[in-house]
């Protein structure tokens, strides 16, 4: 069984998760890289407190306490508008901090957000494409079921 813990972005912090827990049913988004026929639990579903990030500092830690083995930044702070300034930071430190491996993303990125954010410039100048990884790689057909 693998236990981890998904932190959203603070703006959407009344999202109640059903496109992340979804995608872990499907072991679709960043969820593909576990195996279908591996116990996933959820050990801790939190915001990271808005902007700079408050919470990232001490909710880590709560998840660990629950058993938490990975947590994985949900794909809302890859295409919310504007993209989450601080990803790599967050990354960086919940890695350094906690020795945890730090997953970009959840859930695919819905097709319309990722058609929209492909023709803007803070797409490629933030290197969008780059910090969303294998979100990247979702069929184009399942990404339009998360519109």
């Amino acid at each position: 069984m693998k236990k981890i813990g998904i932190i959203i972005c603070g703006r959407y912090q009344s999202c109640g998760g059903g496109k992340c827990f979804r995608a872990l049913r499907e072991r679709v988004g960043a969820f593909a890289a576990y195996p279908k026929d591996e116990t996933i639990e959820v050990v801790g579903f939190a915001n990271c407190g808005g902007c700079p990030g408050g919470n990232i500092e001490y909710v880590p830690a709560e998840m660990i306490k629950n058993g938490a083995q990975a947590i994985h930044l949900a794909t809302g702070l890859v295409v919310g508008y504007p993209p989450c300034p601080h990803i790599r930071k967050f990354k960086e430190f919940i890695e350094t901090a906690y020795g945890l491996p730090v997953v970009i993303g959840s859930h695919p990125i819905p097709l319309k957000y990722l058609e929209n954010h492909e023709k803007l410039p803070f797409w490629k100048q933030t290197k969008m494409a780059e910090i969303a990884g294998e979100l990247m790689n979702e069929d184009r057909l399942v990404m339009e079921t998360y519109n």
